[in-house]
């Protein structure tokens, strides 16, 4: 009784206070920026994080993909709809016919589906370049870009487009914040 004790505590100690600390400190140590969240600061505030979708709603910035738990990250999740949903379909047609209004598109424009679904986690922070190019009209023109700003918009979404991840794993992304956060340094 008193050795199966002692090992549930020494396992305690191990598992619970000296591996979580060791491997914090090596995080911070090594991986600072990821360790903390991967926070985005401007004038000394944060205003997001790189791996947490935000809504952004106005027309001068990218439009981020759907969330069905309103990018709120304490109860991350999905919608659950199935297939068969009637308000899957619904939210689905609404979604198409919102970007299709705002960005001035054709009715029979093909809109990428990460812009008409919510992700599994409702915090998904990219979107692809097709999603990020269908945009860039709406955006500029909001601006008042003339024809090289609207070049460098474009040239922003081909920088700032991240490779599937080790090579075969996704696609390749935008992340809309810091699009969104480029967007503001073209003059």
């Amino acid at each position: 009784m008193i050795t199966s004790l002692k090992i549930f505590l020494f396992f305690t100690v191990l598992t619970g206070i000296v591996y979580p600390l060791f491997i914090t400190g090596f995080a911070q140590l090594f991986f600072p920026g990821k360790a903390n969240g991967s926070l985005i600061f401007k004038n000394n505030k944060t205003i997001g994080s790189e791996l947490i979708g935000q809504q952004f709603d106005t027309s001068i910035y990218f439009m981020s993909r759907p969330s069905a738990i309103s990018y709120n990250p304490l109860p991350s999740g999905g919608s659950n709809y199935g297939p068969t949903s009637a308000k899957l379909k619904r939210l689905v047609v609404e979604r198409r016919q919102k970007f299709i209004v705002c960005n001035e598109l054709d009715s029979l424009t093909e809109i990428p589906s990460e812009m008409l679904f919510a992700s599994a986690s409702g915090l998904d922070p990219h979107i692809s370049q097709k999603a990020a190019y269908l945009q860039v009209e709406r955006i500029a023109q909001s601006r008042n870009f003339n024809s090289d700003q609207k070049l460098k918009l474009e040239q922003l979404i081909k920088d700032q487009t991240e490779a599937s991840q080790f090579f075969c794993l996704g696609e390749e992304r935008v992340n809309v914040l810091l699009l969104n956060l480029g967007i503001d340094k073209i003059k």
